[in-house]
């Protein structure tokens, strides 16, 4: 029988399992919350209060099985150590790149082998930490609480790969954090881009531009994802 998972590892495939199913039980809830997040949006008040956080606090917003398999084997082709997710949410895409940093440790047993994730939300934050356990993943991947912004000055460079896939006006603040930190060849995965053009909109002008050290195009897998590769250092 052929695997649902780009991977053969028996306790993440049914951690994972499950993680996706509550998932798609969580849609109900998700779908009537999305118009206000868009109203918010409009009006420029995301921010007020961590506006975003209270209407999703409590809701997967999980990567499809689709988008993390594309996480699993991205991080495996470019052999990625050092990986950084923003937004990381209950943990099921931290899994997936987590997963795929551990693979990548056959070829290259003392290397370094490290994915910070983040998260605002605490409940959240500590469901990951929970769900990384379950997985046997701890030793290799962390999920650091609070405003994303603060938590990852402190990731060490190089970076390898970046998932992107919290508030979506935060992509480019965050992105530039991460900037100095990029490997030349690393590459920036970012999620949504077609359910939320307008608080993508600068960031994805910012890679695509040609003149920030980006090579760049939006994908068609599911609502969108951006496929960034690091080419060089300097902003223009």
């Amino acid at each position: 029988m052929t695997s649902r998972f780009p991977f053969q590892h028996p306790e993440i495939e049914a951690l994972l399992v499950r993680l996706h199913e509550a998932s798609r039980g969580d849609k109900w809830r998700l779908a009537p919350r999305i118009p206000r997040y868009l109203w918010a949006s409009l009006r420029d008040r995301l921010g007020e209060g961590s506006r975003q956080h209270q209407i999703f606090r409590d809701v997967y917003s999980a990567v499809t099985e689709e988008r993390g398999a594309l996480l699993y084997l991205v991080g495996r082709a470019i052999q990625a150590r050092r990986v950084v997710e923003f937004g990381s949410s209950f943990g099921v895409s931290t899994i997936y790149l987590a997963t795929a940093v551990r693979d990548n440790l056959d070829s290259n047993p003392c290397s370094v082998a490290e994915v910070t994730g983040s998260e605002m939300e605490p409940h959240k934050c500590k469901e990951a930490t929970k769900n990384l356990q379950a997985a046997g993943l701890s030793d290799i991947a962390r999920i650091l609480p609070g405003d994303a912004l603060e938590t990852l000055r402190a990731v060490e460079a190089p970076v390898d790969l970046v998932f992107l896939d919290g508030r979506k006006d935060l992509y480019l603040p965050v992105l530039k954090l991460l900037k100095p930190k990029l490997r030349p060849g690393a590459v920036i995965l970012s999620d949504n881009i077609y359910s939320f053009k307008r608080q993508v909109a600068p960031f994805v002008e910012y890679v695509q531009s040609g003149t920030n050290g980006f090579a760049s195009s939006t994908v068609n897998i599911s609502d969108g994802i951006e496929f960034s590769v690091f080419q060089r250092s300097g902003d223009r």
